[in-house]
């Protein structure tokens, strides 16, 4: 289930998936929505392209830490690719 911001207050949210596309974005919410996932997702910037590197606008989906392997299980059932988070990051 989509929730709001004050959802992920007081605890630190997992990024999953960057939806670079709006289909992606939408059937994204559907897959989680069906596997019974509470996610939040916002607008926010990221830098693709090989060539010719560019600021885009992509949906950042976020799950709570204790629901990342159902997330990523539903994600991986309906063909997306989860996000993981480089090594050293945090």
């Amino acid at each position: 289930m989509k929730q709001e911001a004050a959802f992920f207050e007081n605890h630190e949210p997992i990024l999953i998936y960057i939806a670079k596309k709006l289909r992606d974005a939408q059937r994204l919410e559907g897959v989680l929505a069906e596997a019974g996932v509470d996610y939040g997702v916002e607008a926010d910037e990221y830098r693709g392209g090989v060539v010719f590197m560019s600021t885009r606008i992509g949906a950042f989906f976020y799950v709570l830490p204790e629901a990342v392997t159902a997330a990523r299980e539903a994600m991986e059932r309906a063909g997306f690719k989860p996000y993981l988070e480089p090594v050293g990051e945090r």
